[in-house]
């Protein structure tokens, strides 16, 4: 795993949140004070002692020779890391000039430039080297004590397995190259097929999956297209998967709320997305000001206009759901407290309502919306225990499982010896996956976890095959895909050994 920061100071944080046993190497622009350097020095030291390694002294990069892009390839191509690690690449305003119409960013400008060469570093490396490279962007000033998915830029993906079609799975997932692709063989003897990088723009590093009502699956990401004057524009597309294993349809952007204001639309928020029955896409992105703004795709294509919902701030970390009425919900975490808001609206021609007295108090970074229609989970703050939400509930359901970190996923109506369950799957103690069962619609009859495989870089998934088995991927240290799938017929729930593709 390879940090990539401006000074060495910046990478304290980012080592403490490694997972103990990791193998990092830190890449600085510059050397930094002495203070500076010997601070860094005592993280490592820090960090050895728990079990992490470092193959030396960190690379100090001559700043002032340029191509700083190239610089940091050459050592990529030394050491050949799976994942890198850097800070946003677009930091965050602090306040805002009325009379020129400009964010003013007090963060000091090589942050920024630091995290850009990084990516395309990255990029340029995983094209040349053919291996995905797994890239996560912190927020500047984010505290040490976070783990990386309470303090990332751009949220972790969930749901990144989907069915297709014709029932093969398909497994997608962002690299700094863009979306790779595994796909399942038409039987199960011809195996997976990935990682394959899909055709795309320049996307930041993150997406999200949807199926849509059609059968088919939606991409959304942030593209990144570089100005001619300066600087670059950032707007939301999004993809449709037809036919399983066959090339990705078109990216179509679907735009930015803060366009043509570059310098303000390249603070926008990862999207999230969800379906309503009718088969319109409700698009959401948290905006500059921190509010949210929402528009809508028709089943033909057509874009509605960008709407700001008005209310309390909110956080990088939203998801809309499917709500049982056949509308589209939207939960996120708020932007100043552990608590989170709520969206909603009676029907497509009523304004959307803010319930902000939500009884949830979820840890940042894991957030998701539940197999089951209407319904969110999440980890409580105080305990890290996972949990179920739905609007209109008193209190939140504890589902156990506080060991671990990040966002739950998992399928409703499995097959458990006849009876209909709920599988989930989240990461456990030191990532290894942890997977449980409830029975459909009883949540409160509690969850046995268990942790199975080995430790995952990217949060678990799992979906349905076409014989209704519920499968289970991951993604292991050396960045190849695991997959479980269920045995039926056994007693409880059993699944195969885990499969490396």
């Amino acid at each position: 795993m390879a940090i990539v920061v401006a000074a060495p100071a910046e990478a304290i944080a980012l080592i403490a949140s490694e997972p103990d046993g990791s193998v990092i190497e830190v890449i600085c622009l510059d050397g930094g004070s002495g203070a500076e350097y010997r601070a860094l020095e005592a993280a490592m030291a820090a960090a050895s002692r728990r079990g992490c390694r470092f193959s030396g002294e960190p690379f100090v990069l001559d700043a002032g020779a340029g191509n700083i892009t190239g610089q940091i390839l050459d050592v990529l191509h030394e050491t050949g890391p799976v994942r890198l690690r850097t800070l946003d690449p677009d930091p965050a305003h602090d306040s805002f000039d009325t009379e020129r119409k400009l964010p003013i960013v007090n963060e000091p400008a090589a942050r920024g430039k630091a995290a850009r060469s990084a990516l395309r570093a990255a990029r340029r490396y995983q094209l040349e080297a053919g291996v995905p490279v797994f890239v996560e962007c912190r927020r500047a000033g984010a505290g040490t004590g976070l783990p990386p998915e309470a303090a990332t830029r751009y949220p972790l993906t969930t749901g990144w397995l989907v069915s297709g079609k014709d029932g093969r799975l398909s497994a997608y997932l962002p690299t700094a190259a863009g979306v790779v692709r595994w796909t399942e063989g038409r039987t199960e003897a011809e195996g997976w097929s990935g990682p394959e990088l899909l055709d795309g723009p320049e996307l930041m590093p993150g997406l999200r999956v949807l199926r849509g009502p059609d059968g088919y699956a939606y991409l959304l990401g942030l593209s990144r297209t570089k100005r001619k004057e300066s600087g670059a524009d950032i707007e939301v597309v999004c993809a449709a998967q037809y036919q399983s294993g066959r090339p990705l349809g078109p990216w179509v952007a679907l735009g930015n709320p803060h366009a043509p204001n570059w310098q303000v639309a390249r603070s926008v928020g990862f999207p999230s997305a969800a379906f309503a029955a009718d088969g319109s896409m409700h698009v959401f992105v948290r905006n500059f000001g921190h509010g949210v703004s929402v528009r809508t795709q028709s089943p033909k294509g057509r874009l509605s206009r960008w709407d700001a919902l008005r209310g309390q701030k909110v956080a990088d970390e939203m998801t809309a759901f499917p709500a049982s009425d056949g509308g589209v919900q939207l939960v996120a975490r708020a932007r100043d407290a552990e608590g989170a808001v709520h969206w909603h609206r009676r029907d497509a021609e009523s304004a959307w309502q803010e319930d902000a007295r939500v009884p949830v108090s979820l840890r940042a970074g894991s957030l998701s919306a539940a197999p089951e229609s209407g319904l969110v989970r999440f980890r409580y703050s105080a305990t890290n225990e996972v949990c179920v939400w739905w609007p209109g509930a008193q209190t939140p359901i504890g589902l156990g499982g506080p060991d671990g970190d990040g966002p739950v996923a998992g399928v409703s109506g499995a097959d458990i010896q006849g009876w209909g369950c709920t599988v989930l799957v989240r990461g456990g103690h030191g990532g290894v996956p942890a997977i449980g069962a409830h029975p459909d619609g009883r949540p409160d009859t509690g969850v046995w976890w268990s942790e199975s495989g080995e430790r995952s870089i990217v949060p678990p998934a799992a979906a349905f095959d076409s014989r209704g088995r519920v499968v289970i991927v991951t993604v292991g240290m050396d960045g190849k895909l695991r997959v479980a799938r269920q045995q039926l017929g056994s007693d409880g729930l059993e699944f195969t050994p885990w499969s490396v593709l």
